[in-house]
């Protein structure tokens, strides 16, 4: 069968943008989910969407094949070419040029067996036409009536149907923003594509562009909590490769500030209580019956939110909250580290003690979650506690070694 760049399902392609970006340096022997022939069409069709990322580097295992992007340079995320290359049937494409060529303008209104008279006419330009019957032509003017690019209504026991108003995309720079910023943004640069170039005013000095791989799923899921319904998802454990399926009641889509990963917060009727699903382990997702507990539970995740520092809703202890404090000391010209302290708190309380010294305290369900943003701040720590004991010996060993590695007199580090 001769290669195509355009694809069926997104989930295959997903699954090699990721390895290609995400994990990446692979090569062809070395992938062995699939055949050394599918591993050939799928580099293909990524290298045509996105051959000036691509890069490739010999090792004495072979050649490495990754995406290396660079998203200070790329104003725009370069992953949604992929989703703008889904495959058609012949019949699809013909179908859909000769339908709005006769719906050429709003005012036009037809109805269907106008629409299929005005189709044998068209046709008959061709020396072998390829015809289609009404039942056909009726469910492609649903489809596109469901995407709001066909009007469809009914006057009396008559279906009437015409080409939806265009819309006037005046505001660039919201798009631009949104495109890049927010979930589901591959919608933006869909919208971006249909206006004329223009001036560019924003840089992201973090642009999480992996996101663009999951923008199926997440609106799936934000179709689900709009609509309060359960679903069923299938999830993957990638160290054991292993597909699961799970019933759960989706709440919330939270986004992480540090790396721009997306979580499913939900319900779990298994567990009983309400967890979170990294949507880039999830791989499908199918919507049931409205949840008649939507509410009461998206009531009791907004209860939760004050003691989440990330997504984890359990302590790690046994504890139900964990304390974690500590102090840090800066120098006159480092005022700056308190209004850090400040703007980073989320659920924690910051205290000015005196002009040199500030105090950080928060009460979560999870301490471990703050650690790696502790971190950031030794060398001005002066006293930290944590409620967890086991994390903070944990932590006070881990100071130590690096007090070891460096060579430095850690003192009383505490």
């Amino acid at each position: 069968m001769a290669y195509s760049e355009l694809i069926k399902s997104f989930g295959r392609i997903r699954d090699y943008m990721r390895e290609f970006y995400v994990y990446g340096f692979k090569s062809r022997d070395e992938y062995t989910k699939k055949s050394a022939r599918s591993y050939d069409d799928e580099r293909r069709r990524l290298q045509s969407w996105l051959g000036d990322y691509m890069q490739f580097k010999q090792t004495p295992e072979g050649k490495n094949v990754f995406l290396s992007i660079d998203s200070r340079l790329s104003h725009h995320n370069p992953l949604y070419a992929a989703w703008k290359t889904k495959s058609f049937t012949d019949g699809d494409i013909t179908l859909h040029f000769i339908l709005f060529d006769i719906l050429y303008a709003p005012e036009i209104i037809l109805t269907l067996n106008e629409i299929m008279d005005s189709l044998d006419r068209y046709l008959t330009s061709f020396r072998e036409p390829r015809m289609f019957d009404s039942s056909t032509v009726r469910k492609k003017l649903g489809e596109y009536a469901a995407e709001g690019i066909v009007v469809a209504e009914k006057h009396g026991k008559t279906m009437y149907y015409r080409r939806a108003d265009t819309v006037a995309f005046t505001n660039a720079n919201a798009l631009d923003f949104f495109s890049e910023a927010f979930p589901c943004g591959v919608v933006g640069s869909y919208l971006l594509d249909k206006l004329d170039a223009h001036d560019e005013h924003f840089a992201f000095k973090h642009h999480y562009i992996t996101g663009a791989m999951d923008s199926e799923i997440v609106c799936l899921l934000f179709e689900a909590i709009s609509g309060k319904r359960s679903i069923t998802m299938e999830t993957i454990n990638r160290h054991k490769d292993k597909i699961s399926e799970k019933h759960v009641i989706p709440l919330r889509i939270m986004i992480s500030a540090g790396s721009g990963r997306q979580y499913l917060m939900a319900y779990a009727p298994r567990f009983d209580r309400i967890i979170s699903f990294r949507t880039d382990n999830i791989v499908s997702v199918k919507l049931n019956e409205v949840s008649e507990r939507f509410d009461e539970l998206r009531e009791n995740l907004d209860g939760m939110l004050p003691y989440m520092w990330g997504v984890s809703t359990t302590s790690t202890s046994g504890e139900l909250i964990e304390h974690v404090e500590f102090t840090i000391q800066y120098a006159d010209d480092e005022t700056y580290i308190h209004q850090r302290l400040e703007r980073e708190k989320r659920c924690g309380t910051v205290e000015k003690i005196d002009a040199h010294t500030s105090r950080f305290t928060a009460d979560v369900y999870d301490a471990s979650e703050l650690v790696p943003w502790i971190r950031t701040f030794i060398c001005r720590i002066t006293e930290y506690h944590f409620s967890n004991k086991m994390l903070e010996n944990q932590f006070r060993e881990d100071l130590e070694e690096m007090y070891r590695l460096y060579g430095i007199d850690g003192g009383d580090s505490e």
